[in-house]
């Protein structure tokens, strides 16, 4: 199920599409991309991001580097953690991502998908990925895409998944979690940061430094990605753009399709266009 997306400049564009991947699995999304210009704001995701570089070189920001990704290499982000992404230099960039699931990173892996780091030199792989990305995206038939993208992801983990180390806990991660929760439960009134911090007692700047040492980006920056998320979910039951902005918090329709592309690359616009039947 994919469909135009819609262009930004010259050679730039995004497309999504939305793969059901049988009942027992929520949906696996794909995304195409071009870009000669556009940078990615500070964000996260909620399920894995995998990336084959198809042309070009990109600069991601992640885990305190910099990072650079080639074709014949794969990029793989951990759900929560903040990254950025852009070109390197003037020639621009161009790639296919999967946003698997733990589950279905893992299903059949026989490991743990931690990755120890973002970019993995297996040519074999990244050729494989790419080929079968690029045949779901054509429209391959379910069966061949069930058949394929499992499979191939689960190579992933086996082959370059590790053991996950002990977890240490970020200084400030249960004010960040506070914060976090409430700015979701309140999307479309947010507190101040004054009055969450009074709540915790806290001073406000405790609170900020705390979230950004936690989350990698300001507070303001994750409610704005989180009601992205919320946004794509109510695009692809059918709502329009115009209405789901204020349903999201945003204060109208041109603040969310900038925060938008920001964070997915396309507009709300396109994205419906992408992943509805």
């Amino acid at each position: 199920m994919s469909g135009e997306g819609e262009a930004r400049g010259p050679g730039e564009y995004a497309r999504w599409t939305r793969l059901p991947l049988g009942t027992d699995h929520s949906p696996l999304y794909l995304m195409t991309a071009s870009f000669t210009a556009h940078r990615y704001a500070p964000h996260a995701h909620g399920e894995f991001a995998v990336g084959v570089c198809t042309h070009g070189a990109e600069v991601i920001d992640y885990r305190g580097e910099r990072v650079r990704a080639h074709p014949g290499g794969i990029v793989v982000l951990a759900p929560g953690e903040a990254h950025t992404g852009g070109p390197e230099g003037d020639g621009g960039y161009g790639y296919r991502a999967f946003y698997p699931s733990m589950a279905l990173l893992t299903d059949g892996a026989r490991t743990d998908a931690h990755f120890a780091e973002p970019v993995i030199d297996d040519p074999g792989l990244a050729a494989a990925l790419g080929a079968a990305h690029a045949a779901a995206d054509r429209g391959a038939e379910p069966l061949e895409v069930e058949s394929r993208l499992p499979w191939l992801l689960a190579a992933l983990a086996r082959r370059h998944g590790r053991a996950r180390p002990a977890a240490a806990l970020a200084p400030g991660a249960a004010v960040a979690r506070a914060v976090r929760d409430r700015l979701a439960d309140e999307l479309t009134d947010p507190p101040s940061l004054a009055a969450i911090g009074c709540d915790l007692g806290l001073s406000r700047y405790q609170v900020l430094r705390a979230f950004r040492d936690a989350m990698g980006m300001p507070p303001y920056a994750w409610l704005a990605q989180h009601r992205v998320e919320r946004a794509r979910g109510l695009l692809e039951a059918g709502h329009r753009p115009a209405e789901v902005a204020g349903l999201v918090g945003f204060a109208d329709q041109a603040h969310l399709t900038r925060w938008f592309r920001r964070v997915l690359g396309a507009t709300p616009a396109a994205y419906r266009r992408s992943v509805r039947p």
